[in-house]
């Protein structure tokens, strides 16, 4: 237990000092002192002189940026977590099992059969409906993928993973026909969704991830216990008085809510989701009492320097997130693919 805290209380840290760094790196360098004095100025408790260049940038594009990637990277290990211990396997990840390729597509159809009657730049209304389309996705998804694997009183990994497969397929499928049909416009937006950017990110859709984001962590941060149980069966878990069914429904709704939001946001960021709750299990054990929060720091961690990557990589260009995070993370599912074949 002592070594789990220890790991926790690190990543936190890590994770707040690397907010700091990466909203410093870009064209315009903002050192820590400076970002202090900044942050301090911009809150009324700094009289002192400031650049007026490096506010502007900190406050409007860096600082909820960072915050954007901090967010979803949490949202989506944690909800990785959530998965794979509602399914008992390290597999499981919203990406993999067709989650986020559900939001995606239902992203795509708004965009290209709404933007005639909404300007997706300027629209709330638009803005509101894609953000509920691409829930609705992400919930259908998960229920399709949830019903299709089971089997009594036990989930079938492998017509899991087979069901997972084929809705990306599907996803993948009908996202090319809305490409066919797209205008440049609606294509550039379509690519942004399939590919994840954080772009996009201002303060008031910082808001309503972290919203979304903290919902999905005060709930799930309470059910180690239950997690815990599943480990050992659903069976076993009944028997010692866990309300198992209407569990894995709240559990459910709540990562598709929280992945519904960050695609509609952030477009589709893989892998996350798989690779940081595989990393944490390996270093601090399978307890879900550590796992969860571990996880949730660990996401943030790694999406915010994925960020500072992709957008200093290239610069002036800026390499879509998604692509990063693949790059980290295909690698590591393939290893969780030998381990499993080692086993059988």
């Amino acid at each position: 237990m002592q070594r789990s805290k220890i790991i926790i209380i690190t990543l936190a840290i890590a994770t707040l000092v690397s907010l700091v760094l990466a909203s410093g790196i870009g064209a315009v360098h903002i050192s820590a002192l400076e970002w202090g004095q900044l942050l301090l100025y911009k809150l009324g408790w700094w009289q002192g002189e400031v650049d007026s260049q490096k506010l502007a940038v900190l406050w409007i594009i860096r600082l909820p940026r960072v915050l954007t990637s901090v967010l979803v990277g949490a949202s989506l290990a944690i909800c990785g977590t959530a998965l794979q211990g509602l399914f008992r396997n390290p597999l499981a990840e919203p990406s993999i099992i067709g989650i986020s390729a559900g939001a995606a597509f239902s992203a795509s159809l708004v965009i290209v059969f709404a933007s005639s009657a909404f300007t997706f730049a300027t629209s709330w209304l638009a803005g509101s409906l894609l953000s509920i389309a691409t829930f609705g996705g992400a919930v259908l998804s998960t229920l399709f993928i949830f019903a299709l694997s089971r089997q009594k009183y036990k989930t079938n990994v492998t017509v899991m993973l087979l069901g997972g497969i084929a809705i990306n397929a599907l996803a993948a499928a009908g996202t090319g026909i809305l490409i066919f049909l797209a205008d440049d416009a609606q294509l550039r937006s379509i690519t942004f969704w399939t590919l994840g950017s954080l772009g996009g990110a201002t303060w008031t859709t910082t808001g309503l991830i972290a919203g979304a984001t903290f919902t999905s962590l005060v709930f799930l941060l309470r059910l180690p216990k239950v997690f815990n149980a599943l480990s050992l069966g659903e069976q076993e878990a009944r028997h010692i008085g866990m309300p198992v069914e209407r569990l894995k429904t709240q559990v459910i709704i709540l990562t598709a809510l929280s992945v519904g939001i960050s695609v509609a946001f952030c477009g589709v960021i893989g892998f996350v989701g798989l690779v940081v709750p595989h990393i944490l299990r390996l270093v601090g054990g399978a307890n879900f009492r550590y796992l969860l929060p571990a996880s949730a720091l660990g996401g943030a961690l790694l999406l915010c320097w994925a960020d500072a990557i992709s957008r200093t990589l290239v610069a002036p260009a800026e390499v879509p997130i998604g692509v990063i995070t693949a790059l980290m993370g295909a690698p590591v599912f393939l290893l969780i693919l030998y381990q499993q074949k080692a086993k059988v």
